[in-house]
């Protein structure tokens, strides 16, 4: 790779992190919302230095002082046609190209977020708060919360607020080894990297054949079991009333 092989790597890595974070909400998918200025400053100075770097002139060095090819009529020497012939020179193997590949399927075609795989290769991680009492909960049928609201407070609150309420939660379809399906979400403190998982069983529900990774908003009522901040309370369990399938929303992650 000669002297535009790194400053086209450098422009090809600022495109893709200014695509994703200026074109739309795709960043979404790898980091928290507080993080894009830092990916704008990020990608703008990729670029830029891409720029410095395709424009600088360019003088590469020959080893061991070493003619140029052509210099003091020596170019038909044996040796000094093995170096004009090499398919590299200072600046790295024209192989080294390939590195390009990678940067340019995530400027084109940028993954999606994570889903039903990375839920599904995660145990259970459960906070380690303890059983305690939770604040209220608003007043007012159906309540939103998060998965990791609701199941913090199904497992380990002691006033045991969920009792009696209606809650409406969003999240992706993953399913269970013995036919059970959960709505579920990976929950990001800074990027995609250190996500765990968040889910609760869905019972009743009058469709039990959704895909996984069908985003569902689902309404229903919590059914205890197992003693409080015990292995037996988790998953939490959900009796569904109403199952909608949603898209997507646009950020796909919650925050702990």
């Amino acid at each position: 790779m000669r002297r535009y092989g790194p400053a086209a790597l450098l422009l090809l890595t600022g495109g893709a992190v200014l695509r994703i974070t200026l074109l739309g909400d795709l960043y979404l998918r790898y980091v928290q919302a507080g993080l894009r200025p830092y990916l704008i400053v990020s990608g703008a100075a990729l670029v830029l230095l891409g720029l410095v770097t395709a424009v600088l002139p360019h003088h590469p060095a020959t080893p061991d002082g070493d003619h140029a090819p052509g210099e003091d009529g020596d170019s038909g020497r044996p040796g000094h046609e093995g170096r004009a012939g090499h398919s590299h020179g200072p600046a790295g193997p024209r192989v080294a190209w390939l590195l390009t590949l990678p940067t340019l399927a995530l400027l084109l075609f940028p993954p999606p977020a994570l889903g039903s795989y990375s839920a599904g290769r995660e145990a259970a991680q459960r906070a380690a708060q303890g059983v305690g009492t939770f604040p209220a909960l608003p007043a007012g049928d159906p309540v939103e919360l998060t998965v990791s609201a609701f199941s913090s407070r199904a497992i380990y609150d002691s006033g045991r607020s969920l009792e009696g309420r209606t809650v409406r939660l969003t999240g992706f379809v993953t399913h269970g080894d013995d036919g059970t399906w959960y709505v579920t979400r990976l929950v990001v403190t800074c990027c995609a990297a250190d996500a765990t998982t968040g889910k609760v069983e869905v019972r009743d529900a009058d469709d039990d054949v959704l895909p996984a990774d069908t985003w569902v908003t689902v309404t229903g009522t919590w059914r205890p079991r197992g003693a409080l901040g015990s292995d037996a309370a988790w998953p939490p369990v959900l009796d569904a009333v109403t199952v909608t399938r949603v898209a997507q929303p646009a950020d796909p992650y919650e925050k702990p």
